[in-house]
């Protein structure tokens, strides 16, 4: 599908194309090679990791093997709201050197916002 979106928005002009890929586990090698594959056809101009704030080391295991096999560009954070020491935050920065961009903190379109890492380190400090 995503093949054919590109193709769509070049044909007709359209300058970005949002594409989201099913979810799937970082030990699906069959899985992560449909990634690779879409990264280097595509070639697109951002990749971001998308994952659950609250998930933990699993989520650091699996940002650090989808830049591996996608060379991913940020991260966004769903669930931060319910993730007040923002460790996921920060070692999926440190395991994949790049940024955090945003925090998903809620159930609604608008609940996204930038994210600070100065609110991190305050929560951690308990400022």
């Amino acid at each position: 599908m995503i093949y054919d979106a590109v193709e769509y928005a070049e044909a007709n002009n359209v300058d970005v194309v949002l594409g989201d890929t099913a979810g799937r586990l970082h030990t699906s090698s069959g899985l992560m090679d449909q990634l690779a594959k879409i990264d280097r056809v595509i070639e697109p101009d951002m990749t971001l990791f998308v994952d659950e704030a609250v998930a933990g080391q699993d989520a650091v295991n699996r940002a650090s093997e989808f830049d591996d096999t996608s060379n991913i560009d940020g991260t966004v954070l769903t669930k931060a709201d319910a993730d007040t020491q923002g460790g996921a935050a920060i070692s999926i920065a440190h395991v994949t050197g790049k940024p955090i961009l945003f925090l998903g903190t809620g159930q609604d379109y608008n609940d996204i916002e930038r994210f600070e890492p100065e609110r991190i380190v305050d929560s951690l400090l308990g400022e």
